[in-house]
């Protein structure tokens, strides 16, 4: 599945690349999951509720998520792909 990336989630990778630099490593690799299968066990996937209604989040580690959802392809409208729209510490993304 293809990865779009938001505005607010670049901001958020980069300051958290910034804050814990060995952190990369680990999202990378959970984007990667997210790509082949975003359901992988390791990743925690779960739907969210309030605000948040609407999107899924999944664990990067132990305090570090990512918040996205399943939307159309703008190049491809009959495609899904996975936006990305946030990523930080628990209190940072809920």
């Amino acid at each position: 599945m293809k990865l779009l990336y938001g505005g607010k989630f670049k901001r958020a990778f980069k300051k958290q690349v910034r804050r814990i630099p060995q952190l990369q490593d680990s999202i990378l690799t959970a984007l990667e999951l997210l790509k082949d299968d975003p359901f992988t066990p390791s990743l925690e996937t779960h739907k969210l509720h309030g605000q948040l209604a609407g999107c899924w989040a999944c664990t990067v580690a132990y305090d570090c998520r990512i918040v996205f959802s399943f939307t159309n392809d703008p190049d491809a409208p009959n495609e899904q792909v996975i936006m990305l729209l946030d990523l930080g510490t628990h209190d940072e993304v809920y």
